[in-house]
């Protein structure tokens, strides 16, 4: 582009020293030179400043290391590596026997303890029952007393006292009748409306132990690739971090991140048009916007730890800011494995006629990948 302007700016030279018979000499040559440098210079210093460029650019992704819930051996791997496949689709099957047997245990347990629930349920009913019973006993006698001493010239001295006997015997039959309705609640113990506790126990066993036999068939966790698969039938399958089965690669389109200098900051703005072009796609320039304008800074981030920080911290001063560009829907771009690297331009709209510049020299370099030299 540099080369393109000199040339437009000599030939512009050229004809005006004809067409006004400026004589050349040494003073209207180097006039002429020192004017294109100051030219071309502030052209190409007012360009880079309202349309950053940057040659690093490549599109990140996450992925997920595999690792098992449960200790069990591998019984068959049902995904091929590298392979694009749904979310939720099995990737491995673990041996399920033993938590097939745990599930059969505690379902039984629970069925015992169901059991034995609507028996102490039941045991409440009847002491309640009797409770009624014995009130029912107690003022009957109370009754009957009464109606003695009311008339004690017509019963005997040995019947009235019988009669109160009779009513203190029934009064103790209800504080046992009571006491008994006590211990039935006690043994159930139980909220209105809310599960036996024992029965509540088995079925949080039971779900915990379904929960394991479920995980023995391990699923892809969202669209993607499975990769690094180092997993066999036969090897044992364990939960730690450390030894994952394999490495889930997330589906992730259209999406890059690009590193621009700090000078640049003010002409970045979310939206703004932007254009990729990818060193494996020699020629070809894809339309994109700024998605995101990541907040932090990652080389200036502290970690507490046992001693202070000190100057070492600010050593590297020319950190970059991290920008997400988002391809525009309507760009097709080839299929390419993830994290190829690319090189981005914005275009503010500040100085917008100077991005011509920009995506002229853009252009030029994607037609530059194709010239390389293997060693």
């Amino acid at each position: 582009m540099e080369m393109m302007i000199l040339l437009v700016y000599g030939a512009i030279c050229i004809a005006i020293f004809k067409l006004f018979r400026i004589p050349v000499n040494k003073w209207t040559v180097p006039t002429a030179v020192l004017g294109g440098i100051v030219i071309i210079t502030g052209l190409v210093l007012m360009m880079n400043y309202n349309h950053p460029f940057t040659h690093q650019a490549r599109q990140a992704y996450v992925v997920t290391p595999l690792v098992s819930e449960v200790r069990a051996r591998v019984v068959s791997v049902d995904a091929k590596p590298n392979e694009f496949v749904k979310a939720g689709t099995p990737l491995f099957t673990l041996d399920s026997a033993k938590y097939e047997a745990i599930v059969e245990q505690l379902s039984a347990e629970l069925q015992d303890a169901l059991r034995n629930s609507q028996g102490r349920e039941a045991t409440v009913s009847e002491a309640e029952a009797a409770l009624v019973a014995a009130q029912a006993q107690r003022d009957q006698a109370s009754r009957t007393l009464a109606r003695y001493r009311n008339a004690s010239s017509a019963f005997s001295r040995q019947q009235i006292d019988q009669a109160q006997r009779n009513f203190e015997t029934a009064q103790a039959g209800v504080g046992q009748a009571e006491a008994a309705l006590e211990r039935a609640r006690a043994q159930q113990d139980t909220v209105e409306g809310e599960l036996d506790p024992l029965v509540a126990a088995k079925q949080a066993q039971l779900e915990q132990a379904q929960l394991d036999l479920d995980h023995t068939i391990v699923h892809a966790p969202t669209d993607g690739y499975l990769t690094q698969l180092a997993v066999r039938p036969g090897m044992m399958a364990v939960p730690l971090p450390l030894r994952p089965m394999g490495v889930f690669l997330h589906k992730q389109e259209g999406t890059f991140t690009a590193a621009f200098r700090q000078q640049s900051l003010l002409r970045l703005e979310e939206g703004s048009e932007a254009e990729l072009i990818f060193t494996a796609l020699p020629g070809r320039v894809y339309a994109a916007r700024i998605e995101q304008i990541l907040p932090a800074i990652a080389e200036s981030q502290l970690v507490a730890g046992d001693r202070l920080v000190g100057t070492e911290a600010f050593a590297n001063m020319d950190s970059r800011v991290l920008v997400t560009l988002k391809l525009d829907e309507d760009q097709d771009i080839p299929a390419l494995p993830l994290g190829v690297t690319a090189q981005a331009a914005v275009y503010s709209e500040n100085r917008d006629h100077l991005s011509i510049m920009r995506k002229v020299l853009l252009r030029m370099l994607s037609w530059q990948h194709y010239l390389y030299v293997d060693h």
